[in-house]
């Protein structure tokens, strides 16, 4: 029984094997993808004080880099509202095993982002056969340019949304009497969502590219929608920033611009297809 998705004019050779034959070229792929990640864990591991101390415990931190650079900006521009600090709140462990949790957790979110190319070169190797001749082309550099948004979005995720979600929360109150305790654990699991999740977040392009590619959006889709989806963004800022404008922009700006990138792509696209449509009449 051949499994029908490599069938489409890609690898003669994959399109022939047996469904049982794929199912061992993919375990070998996950194999693979999961030794790099225990090798990244290692990595981490080795250098465990510096990941941890450095960070994952970075935003907590008084010298952590963006809140220095965001209070040199608001200092030059009289902008004092800028400036944010440390949380200075002395965490606690309330689980037997939370600590050790906390750290299997960093060895295995660490791995990962550093194994994040080859993983996805793995997942590429996989199904690219699956794919036309044609549609190999046009997706040639899709693992530099996956795992340069998703580096870029770890970093926005880090840099920006991570140290003003902390300080925020750090220092809300709803009454004075009430003392913020944060457990490890929580930090963890509100940490780690935005860090990861603001990777993926940027692989909208990438993402609006192949949607591009298959006919379900188009420029003009994403143009005529283009309002609703700067509120959304808008939204979401105004959920994971102090309630301030500056802040919301700061964190709605890289969102707007993926958003324009996206409608650029989507254009090439058009115009690619158009092109070769005129170039089959002729």
């Amino acid at each position: 029984m051949a499994l029908g998705i490599f069938n489409r004019g890609g690898n003669s050779e994959r399109a022939e094997m047996s469904f049982v034959e794929h199912l061992e070229v993919l375990r070998g792929h996950l194999f693979r993808m999961v030794l790099a990640i225990v090798i990244g864990a290692v990595i981490v591991g080795v250098k465990n004080h510096f990941f941890i101390r450095n960070i994952l415990m970075g935003p907590t931190h008084d010298d952590f880099p963006t809140y220095r650079w965001l209070c040199k900006i608001g200092q030059s521009l009289n902008l004092h509202n800028l400036c944010m600090k440390g949380i200075g709140i002395q965490m606690q462990n309330t689980n037997v095993g939370g600590q050790f949790g906390v750290f299997f957790n960093v060895l295995l979110i660490g791995g990962f982002i550093i194994a994040f190319p080859y993983v996805f070169w793995e997942f590429w190797k996989f199904i690219s056969p699956a794919l036309t001749a044609k549609e190999r082309k046009s997706t040639r550099g899709v693992i530099f340019w996956v795992s340069f948004l998703f580096f870029l979005g770890v970093l926005f995720g880090y840099f920006v949304i991570a140290p003003y979600t902390v300080s925020f929360f750090a220092n809300f109150q709803i009454d004075s009497n009430i003392e913020n305790r944060w457990t490890i654990g929580s930090y963890i699991s509100t940490l780690i969502p935005l860090i990861l999740g603001t990777g993926l977040a940027f692989q909208l392009p990438l993402a609006m590219y192949f949607l591009s590619r298959a006919g379900i959006v188009s420029s003009v889709f994403l143009k005529k929608y283009r309002k609703h989806a700067i509120i959304i963004m808008l939204i979401v800022s105004g959920m994971i920033t102090p309630p301030d404008m500056l802040s919301q922009i700061i964190v709605t700006l890289p969102l707007i611009l993926l958003y324009e990138v996206s409608i650029q792509l989507a254009k090439r696209v058009e115009r690619e297809e158009a092109k070769e449509e005129l170039q089959e009449w002729s």
